[in-house]
C-alpha cells in the first residue's frame, strides 16, 4: 500500500510511529522559576551529536485544556535547562505513570514514588534510580510544522552514571534493559546485542 499523510491511510490507527520504531525514551525532568518540578516521557527523542554531546526531543500538541503548552516546554523556556533520565525495565510502570495529563502543580516524582537527586550544573532534579541521567542546557527550541509541535535541542553539560552498570569501563545496557517505544500502545526492551565491525 501507499498513502500520502496529508490525505490519510484508511487504517484503524496511524502506522507512522510503528514504522519509526523502536524509539528510545527521553524521560525529561524540568523545573520552572517557582521551583515546580515536572517529569514526563517523550519517545520522539535521540542523541544528535557527540562532540559536544547534544540531544533532542520533540513535544507535540498541548495540554487537554487546549490553552496551555505542556509543562515541560513551559519549564524549559523559563529555566533553559532539563534532564534526560534513562528508563530501565524496572522503571517502566513509574515512567508510564508520569505520562498522564496532570495539573501544573503536580510533582510526578511524588506521584510515581520516585526519589529525586540533585544535579551538579543545573537546578532541575534527576531520577535517582535511573541508570544514567544527562544534565542539559537549552541550545534551541525549534518550532515545527503542525499544531504546537516543538523540537527542543539541548547541550549535555553533565553525565550521571550508576556505577553498578559499569562493567570493565563499559556502560552495560543489558544490565538494566533499556525501554523503547514502538507503535500504538506497544513497548519493548533491549535484552540482547551483537557486535558489527565497519568495513575497512
Amino acid at each position: 500500500m501507499f498513502y500520502n499523510p496529508d490525505i490519510g491511510h484508511n487504517l484503524p490507527h496511524d502506522p507512522f510511529k510503528a514504522i519509526v520504531s523502536p524509539r528510545p525514551i527521553g524521560w525529561i525532568s524540568s523545573i520552572d522559576n517557582e521551583k515546580n518540578v515536572n517529569l514526563a516521557p517523550y519517545s520522539f527523542f535521540n542523541a544528535i551529536a557527540d562532540n559536544p554531546p547534544m540531544v533532542m526531543f520533540s513535544i507535540t500538541g498541548q495540554k487537554k485544556n487546549n490553552i496551555s503548552l505542556k509543562d515541560t516546554l513551559q519549564n524549559i523556556t523559563e529555566t533553559k535547562c532539563f534532564v534526560v533520565n534513562v528508563v530501565s525495565k524496572d522503571l517502566l510502570y513509574q515512567m508510564n505513570q508520569t505520562s498522564g495529563n496532570y495539573p501544573k502543580n503536580t510533582d510526578e516524582f511524588i506521584l510515581a514514588k520516585l526519589e529525586k537527586s540533585n544535579c551538579i550544573n543545573i537546578d532541575a532534579p534527576r531520577v535517582k534510580k535511573s541508570p544514567a541521567s544527562l544534565e542539559c542546557i537549552l541550545y534551541k527550541i525549534l518550532k515545527l510544522p503542525g499544531l504546537n509541535n516543538n523540537m527542543v535541542i539541548g547541550k549535555v553539560v553533565g553525565v550521571h552514571i550508576n556505577e553498578k552498570f559499569l562493567k570493565d569501563g563499559i556502560f552495560d545496557l543489558l544490565a538494566y534493559d533499556p525501554i523503547a517505544r514502538m507503535g500504538y500502545k506497544d513497548y519493548t526492551y533491549v535484552s540482547s546485542k551483537f557486535e558489527l565491525e565497519r568495513p575497512k
